[in-house]
């Protein structure tokens, strides 16, 4: 069975109607998952602390797509 990992992290965006970060070192990584349900909890849980700044947002990255250089939905490009 393939590991579908995925990361929890957030932080404060210029506007919150986008997604880019005021401070890129100040992103909060909340942690790595081993499955979707156990990322939504933590993402769930740090949206809720901080609901009541309207900047302050929280993701999560499928991991798994990223890894998976043979799957259509993750290409990755080759350095060099």
């Amino acid at each position: 069975m393939t590991q579908r990992l995925h990361l929890v992290f957030g932080g404060e965006l210029v506007d919150p109607t986008k997604t880019k970060f005021k401070n890129v070192e100040d992103i909060h990584i909340v942690g790595i998952y081993p499955n979707y349900q156990t990322a939504y909890d933590a993402w769930r849980a740090e949206a809720q602390r901080t609901v009541d700044n309207a900047h302050m947002r929280y993701f999560i990255a499928h991991l798994h797509r990223l890894r998976d250089e043979q799957a259509s939905d993750a290409p990755t490009e080759e350095l060099g």
